[in-house]
């Protein structure tokens, strides 16, 4: 049974069940809010939060894709790929992602740790009952990264992640089109909605493209 949305003390009034709380697109960390929680996991020693954090700025997954990564999807011979490709749960269509240096770097380090094996998950869960990280506790996690650097965790989720390095994309090329391929949209509006372009910026976009 659901939980009563509406206030019972006044017949007349509701409130709302999100009452209080942040809601709407959880923004993208800023470049500066990257490396400092990169810089402050590799401080502390988070191997593999450091591993889970790179992997969701490269790879843009939705979280659902993220955390049922296999190691197989990412490596081969212990060592990771420049490039890997999987298909999405949510659309069932392929997308392709990069693995820069560091990310590389961390994913390694992490299958050395975890002493990990070709066709097991590569964040598997601490948790009895669940093969593997789930999107709950991955929410979790991503909230504790930014009260890590002094952010209101409230104002961020896994979104943020997946939103990250596609908004520095945009921001830096103004290519829409190959942001939309990152993402795995099928619809340009989807991307557009997704990184949240205001309309001066569309129109922009529109006045520097002959048709």
């Amino acid at each position: 049974m659901y939980p009563n949305q509406y206030s019972i003390s006044d017949p007349g009034s509701h409130t709302p069940w999100n009452k209080g709380q942040l809601t709407g697109p959880k923004p993208p960390f800023k470049l500066k809010e990257v490396w400092a929680i990169r810089t402050r996991l590799q401080i502390q020693g988070c191997i593999r939060d450091l591993a889970l954090f790179n992997l969701a700025i490269d790879s843009k997954l939705r979280g659902c894709d993220l955390v049922s990564l296999t190691v197989n999807d990412v490596s081969r011979g212990g060592r990771a790929l420049s490039r890997a490709a999987i298909v999405q749960r949510k659309t069932g269509k392929p997308v392709q992602f990069e693995l820069s240096e560091h990310t590389r770097s961390s994913v390694e380090s992490w299958i050395l740790l975890a002493a990990l094996r070709d066709g097991q998950f590569l964040f598997p869960s601490r948790l009895a009952g669940s093969p593997h990280l789930s999107t709950r506790q991955y929410a979790r996690i991503v909230k504790r990264w930014a009260l890590l650097i002094g952010l209101d965790p409230k104002s961020y989720g896994t979104h943020s992640l997946r939103r990250t390095k596609a908004t520095l994309i945009f921001r830096r090329t103004r290519n829409l089109r190959a942001v939309q391929l990152l993402l795995g949209h099928t619809k340009l509006e989807s991307t557009v909605r997704y990184l949240g372009i205001e309309v001066d910026d569309a129109l922009e976009i529109a006045e520097q493209t002959e048709a």
